[in-house]
């Protein structure tokens, strides 16, 4: 089991520009424990997890972490011009934490410059990675974009896998995702107030 972790955010609120996207936002989650976060695109699912993960400034509100945190997103932070095999060593070396490429459909690919990879070949690429890290807390953005139906039941089985050791997901998609006892987070509810405007 992993240690104690948490993540928590209170009044959120997220401003781009002159928009308000989302305001009064607030959550809480422990070990154990895993949100998916819903909404229409442009409602600030992205910017949220931005947020949690320490890089982008809330426009108000306050965010608690406890935990080492490992974020998934569009940018799978893989060297372009280098064999998948090597770029996923270079992290390896790095973060210090093995991962069974085959499990993930990977191990065939290792000598394929990671440029030539397709969408879920790379959205796989970075599941090595965030596994690798071994960090408690998982902020995970899109996470089954590109992915067919078998690749998105293994995302599905890897995130309660991680619930179930002690571990925190929060998974912003606009696809369903299905994990055991996971709560959920639809953005518009969180209405902006006029006091933020």
């Amino acid at each position: 089991m992993m240690e104690p972790c948490r993540l928590a955010a209170s009044e959120l609120a997220c401003r781009r520009g002159d928009r308000l996207l989302f305001a009064g936002l607030s959550l809480a989650l422990d070990s154990g424990q895993a949100c998916h976060v819903t909404g229409p695109n442009g409602i600030g699912k992205s910017s949220m997890i931005r947020i949690m993960a320490g890089l982008l400034r809330p426009f108000a509100g306050n965010v608690e972490r406890q935990g080492a945190m490992a974020l998934l997103d569009q940018n799978i932070a893989l060297d372009e011009h280098q064999p998948l095999g090597k770029a996923l060593a270079f992290w390896t070396g790095i973060d210090g934490g093995s991962v069974d490429l085959a499990r993930l459909g990977l191990a065939d690919l290792l000598d394929v410059p990671v440029r030539y990879l397709s969408t879920g070949q790379r959205k796989r690429a970075a599941l090595a990675r965030l596994l690798g890290q071994q960090a408690a807390i998982w902020l995970l953005d899109e996470p089954l974009n590109g992915l067919d139906t078998e690749a998105v039941a293994l995302v599905e089985t890897l995130v309660a896998e991680h619930v179930a050791g002690g571990g925190i997901a929060l998974i912003a998609s606009h696809q369903p995702i299905t994990v055991s006892g996971m709560s959920q987070l639809h953005l518009p509810d969180f209405v902006p107030q006029d006091v933020y405007a």
